[in-house]
């Protein structure tokens, strides 16, 4: 059963980054937008295992820095590729408290 986990402030991760968090015993990876928006996606790129929260983030597309494969974070899908990431329901609360459900 999904619950809702607390992750902490979104101040926690500078605009345009990402960073990984331990949630329920999987690993995922959170990111916040120069607008901030927050994703959250699993941790690691299906193609290569890449580190996916060390990626770019560009509007909402995410390049894996490892092979440069791109995905779109409303989504998980890739970008001019056949991978797909796992995303996780992610809300803001007023006070910049991020909650992500697994």
């Amino acid at each position: 059963m999904a619950a809702e986990h607390a992750l902490g402030p979104m101040d926690a991760i500078p605009k345009g980054e990402g960073r990984n968090y331990a949630v329920a015993g999987i690993e995922i990876a959170v990111f916040r937008t120069h607008a901030d928006a927050v994703f959250a996606t699993q941790a690691l790129c299906p193609h290569k295992s890449g580190p996916l929260a060390d990626g770019l983030v560009g509007g909402t597309t995410l390049l894996c820095p490892l092979h440069e494969r791109g995905y779109d974070l409303q989504t998980g899908k890739g970008l001019g590729n056949p991978d797909c990431l796992t995303c996780y329901p992610i809300r803001l609360a007023g006070d910049g408290a991020m909650f992500v459900t697994v």
